[in-house]
């Protein structure tokens, strides 16, 4: 119980920082409740002064003095509704925003790893549908919460001045109330807990299968498709299902003793009105005020079916927010990388620190800056974790990888990232022209550069043959481009940023094998060329591959198999001497050739 007493209160003060500007309307809306609520207690006070001294003593000046003064409540209770409920909207709205904001700033922070561990569905699951509950939640206790409280707590009152007897009976049903809610609670709370991880599922399905709507249909697998949604759809129902039924039995229940209680006054209110015990007017009030307590209980059930979700959603919310990135600056990093050269020392790695398994092992490798190396291995043999510690887009687990002679770890991150850029297999565009996605490379580049450096990737001349050239509106990840042609503009891309090291993986998988060579040979010539012809650097070229083709004409070749290094050495050298690398050159060139020598534009 203390452990979930801290636990709350560590989310609550983590989501409160971001009320920030919307203090006042949380402040604001319980006022306005308070004044709605306090017209509406007066309401029925002045509908028994009209009866009892208006009707029955037959005064019109009574009725009409009183129906005036009525209108006027009225309409105050209107105004506390009003602005009570623009308030609250702002301030759950504005608090939606802030954290909304908060999330998306934390995981752009995030490694690997820390993307791992919450996985991309769940990310958006919280960033969606956990802060509309959270939103909907606070909405709730700034107006209705505080409504229905403070209605309850006054109606009891007010009837307890007019008669104590009758206002017991209101005390007893308002304890057996809470006690239905207090023993639903926790149960459902159980259920709604295993909500979200259903949430998540059901995401990562409909995520995965809209992006892959072109894979889906080509190889006919619809129904497949649409039977793995199914089971994440109903694996979801059946859990709110479970919750929800919780809250669907007790509401019967409370509204079998919210008629009870009618009842109870009804009998015992007639006789006191016989007995002169209370006025006729009275015992309106008391009903009128009856129906306000139980109506508010009930309203407090569902806000508390609610909250519980909400509770959920917050602690999914706040463990975001509160999570740190695996990948931090030093407290003083360096600012400038001073060459390309590369040096791992002892390398081992793991992708959690419970694995058994090293995903890379006792690595020990010396790269000079300028040199052009490629990565050859098997599929699953680390050929791409290997870049991945040199980028710190994951860190090593033992030894060091050094750039510069300095630990990548001492570099400032954008520095080091800034420098060492990565080409993927599967590259991302984005939704506007081609000048737009080269200009992520570097956003100050004039159309000349560009052009450039879409001539070493021999992309100039498929660029220049659409309609509107390098102003050509590439639609959401470049759809409108074969996949030759969006991988030829991501190594323009990479081009522009000047970096020191540029490593290729597998990046030019979807070229053949011509064009692959003339890409490799306008990155030699342009070895130490800028993009204006001034590049005060050799840039180290690190590619991976898994075509003989792409590595043979490299000055070092890396042998990957399972983790760790094999070979490295030349092209002739591993010819000599390492039997992995002598199998895959027989394997791919002892047909003539690994792949044709058409263009694939």
């Amino acid at each position: 119980m203390k452990g979930n007493y801290s636990e709350n209160k560590k989310m609550l003060s983590i989501l409160g920082k971001h009320l920030t500007g919307f203090k006042k309307e949380s402040i604001l809306t319980p006022c306005f409740m308070v004044l709605e609520v306090s017209m509406e207690m007066i309401i029925p006070l002045m509908m028994a002064s009209i009866v009892d001294k208006g009707v029955n003593a037959g005064n019109m000046n009574h009725i009409f003095k009183m129906g005036f003064c009525m209108v006027l409540v009225a309409i105050a209770a209107l105004y506390g509704g009003v602005m009570g409920g623009r308030c609250s909207a702002k301030a759950s709205s504005g608090l939606a925003k802030n954290i909304r904001s908060a999330m998306y700033d934390n995981i752009q922070t995030f490694s690997f790893a820390n993307i791992d561990k919450f996985s991309t569905a769940g990310l958006i699951t919280r960033m969606t549908t956990d802060i509309n509950n959270v939103q909907n939640a606070y909405q709730m206790i700034l107006r209705n919460t505080v409504h229905a409280i403070i209605s309850v707590i006054s109606a009891i009152s007010v009837v307890l001045i007019i008669n104590a007897k009758l206002a017991k009976v209101y005390i007893g049903a308002a304890i057996v109330l809470i006690v239905i809610m207090a023993v639903i609670l926790p149960k459902s709370k159980k259920y709604f807990s295993c909500v979200f991880p259903k949430y998540d599922e059901l995401n990562e399905s409909i995520k995965e299968n809209i992006t892959a709507i072109r894979v889906v249909k080509s190889f006919v697998r619809e129904d497949y498709e649409k039977e793995r949604f199914s089971k994440a759809n109903n694996g979801l129902y059946k859990m709110f299902v479970k919750a929800e039924s919780l809250f669907a039995l007790g509401n019967p229940v409370m509204r079998a003793v919210m008629y009870v209680s009618i009842m109870i006054i009804s009998w015992v209110g007639a006789k006191m009105v016989v007995n002169s015990e209370l006025t006729t007017g009275e015992l309106m009030s008391t009903f009128t005020y009856c129906m306000n307590i139980l109506m508010s209980l009930l309203t407090l059930s569902a806000i508390v079916a609610t909250l519980t979700m909400s509770v959920v959603s917050a602690k999914r919310i706040a463990e975001v927010l509160d999570e740190k990135t695996t990948l931090k600056n030093t407290q003083n990093p360096v600012m400038e990388i001073k060459d390309g050269s590369i040096c791992f020392e002892n390398v081992s790695f793991k992708y959690h620190e419970g694995a058994n398994d090293r995903v890379l092992k006792d690595i020990n490798l010396k790269i000079n800056a300028g040199e052009t190396i490629g990565i050859i291995g098997a599929t699953g043999s680390s050929k791409s974790t290997l870049a991945n510690v040199i980028t710190r887009i994951y860190d090593v687990t033992e030894g060091s990888v050094k750039i510069g002679g300095v630990d990548v770890r001492d570099y400032d991150l954008e520095v080091l990232r800034n420098e060492v850029t990565v080409v993927l297999q599967q590259n991302v565009l984005f939704t506007g022209t081609i000048l737009d996605n080269l200009r992520w490379g570097n956003k100050e580049a004039t159309e000349e550069e560009c052009i450039r450096v879409c001539e070493i990737a021999c992309a100039d001349d498929f660029i220049r043959s659409f309609e509107d050239g390098y102003h050509t509106y590439l639609e959401r990840g470049g759809v409108n481009l074969s996949g030759g042609q969006k991988q030829r503009i991501c190594i323009a891309r990479a081009l522009l940023k000047n970096p020191k090291i540029l490593i290729m993986d597998d990046s030019t998988s979807a070229v053949d094998t011509a064009t692959d060579a003339k890409i490799r040979k306008a990155l030699k010539d342009n070895h130490s060329l800028g993009i204006e012809g001034n590049r005060n650097h050799e840039a180290t070229y690190i590619i991976i591959a898994q075509r003989i083709s792409s590595v043979m004409s490299a000055d070092r070749i890396i042998v990957m198999e399972d983790g760790a290094v094999n070979g490295f050495g030349t092209h002739e050298e591993l010819l000599a001497s390492n039997e992995i690398y002598k199998e895959i050159y027989e394997l791919q060139t002892g047909g003539g050739g690994d792949f044709d020598e058409r263009s694939d534009d």
